[in-house]
């Protein structure tokens, strides 16, 4: 059996984040009109999943995780985050969890990350290290895994 890939535990996470809010709320952390400043997190984080996507579409090469890269891509989003459309994924479900407003959505972010980082991430990296040697450390020594870049 093949693993879910990391759009459906996107939508996995923002089913919970509705789950969680309608059934077990808790208190109310962030009210109206302030709850729609999460339209931010989620546009940003679309915005990089269709950019990373772009890039990997014109660079000729797989997005889908665990399979052969043809291309190392470092431009666009990828100058400032190593996996931008894992950070997209986190990114709209941190604004689900503002829009939402209360504290149990809020759980869903750091679960996410967990699993992106050890499901995807981590071997998602010793493959790049396999596949593109030397050329993916020096990316690695220049741009951080989640997000900025490193002095130097």
């Amino acid at each position: 059996m093949t693993q879910p890939l990391p759009p459906t535990w996107l939508l996995l996470a923002l089913v919970l984040v509705g789950a969680l809010h309608v059934l077990v709320p808790g208190p109310q952390l962030v009210g109206p009109p302030w709850r729609w400043l999460g339209v931010g997190p989620i546009a940003l984080g679309a915005w990089l999943n269709l950019q990373a996507d772009g890039l990997f579409k014109r660079a000729g090469t797989e997005v889908k995780p665990f399979r052969e890269s043809s291309a190392l891509v470092t431009s666009g989003p990828y100058r400032f985050s190593r996996h931008p459309m894992y950070l997209g994924m986190l990114a709209i479900v941190l604004g689900a969890a503002l829009v939402a407003g209360s504290t149990t959505p809020w759980l869903v972010v750091p679960v996410l990350w967990w699993g992106l980082a050890t499901r995807f991430v981590t071997p998602e990296e010793a493959d790049m290290r396999r596949q593109f040697g030397e050329e993916y450390a020096r990316y690695a020594g220049r741009v951080r895994r989640w997000l900025g870049r490193r002095a130097g």
